[in-house]
């Protein structure tokens, strides 16, 4: 049986974005998350996705890195950055989601 090694990619140059030289960082997936969640969180209070398609935004990260971790194959920094957007987006839904229901839930305790 072989051991899996997690390799950190958050320094590796080859999977980071560079500005004026200097590298990011975070890698280009976490990049893609992080603008992702900054972009939806305030558009969070004008429309609100549900959890089906938060998932489905969440797939084509789980996907693109589950690929590149066990089938041996590499993929480019922009469709990391693009499947992390997209990630991004799908986390912050589901995570509103969850805060909406978690409130429901604790008001009906109350009341």
């Amino acid at each position: 049986m072989t051991k899996i090694q997690w390799v950190d990619c958050h320094r590796m140059p080859s999977r980071s974005f560079f500005y004026k030289k200097k590298q990011f960082p975070v890698c280009a997936r976490c990049t893609g998350i992080y603008l992702g969640y900054f972009l939806m969180i305030p558009m969070l209070w004008f429309y609100q996705i549900g959890m089906f398609l938060s998932v489905l935004l969440i797939l084509p990260t789980l996907i693109d890195g589950l690929t590149q971790a066990y089938l041996n194959r590499e993929s480019t920094n922009v469709i990391r950055c693009i499947t992390g957007f997209l990630a991004g987006i799908g986390i912050s839904g589901f995570s509103e989601r969850i805060t909406y229901y978690t409130y429901k839930f604790i008001e009906t305790l109350i009341s």
